[in-house]
């Protein structure tokens, strides 16, 4: 008897077993965890003008290299562990990006201490609910969108960088503040 293989959103490559094992367990779900939403942001960043399976090719290294996400930790970095950084061949070496993460970890925090988690300042761009998308085909999916281009102008004047509309649409995707799981994905709620 042949085994069915499940369906999944055209843009994940079936031979590739890191790319479907992040769409099946990762990818649409409701992220509400501080350091996973602030890993998922600075992760989004550093994808910009690259394709996502480079950047989740290498998140375990960027996990190693920016201590597990911390923000507590990232924004104490000084010069010398900036310039340490950019001789880390696991992770994308590019100055302006390693430079935002200490950047970005210092404006989380400072999100964090307004509004108590940095959940409940993000998650308040979609009313605090997932926003479930209705999609034929891949094809149909926005780059961005209305409450994408809220949340890139609200970070960046908080002194956020590398959180375009584009990104910052990325990382609703991924953290499930959006789901766009296409109707014939076997994830498709």
């Amino acid at each position: 008897m042949k085994q069915m293989t499940k369906k999944r959103c055209a843009w994940v490559p079936e031979e590739d077993l890191l790319y479907r094992d992040y769409h099946d367990n990762e990818w649409g779900r409701p992220v509400h965890d501080d350091q996973k939403l602030f890993e998922m942001l600075i992760l989004e960043g550093a994808q910009a003008g690259l394709s996502w399976i480079t950047i989740l090719r290498r998140r375990e290294n960027y996990r190693d290299a920016f201590d597990q996400f911390d923000p507590t930790i990232i924004s104490n970095y000084d010069e010398e562990k900036i310039q340490s950084l950019l001789t880390n061949e696991g992770i994308i070496r590019n100055e302006r990006k390693i430079r935002s993460v200490v950047a970005n970890a210092r404006a989380f925090l400072k999100v964090k201490e307004e509004f108590g988690s940095f959940d409940t300042y993000i998650w308040s761009f979609v009313g605090g609910e997932p926003i479930l998308n209705h999609w034929k085909s891949s094809g149909e999916v926005p780059a961005q969108t209305e409450k994408s281009q809220a949340m890139s102008k609200d970070l960046k004047k908080r002194g956020f960088n590398f959180v375009g509309p584009t990104i910052c649409y990325a990382f609703m995707q991924a953290t499930g503040m959006v789901n766009d799981h296409t109707e014939d994905c076997y994830l498709y709620v």
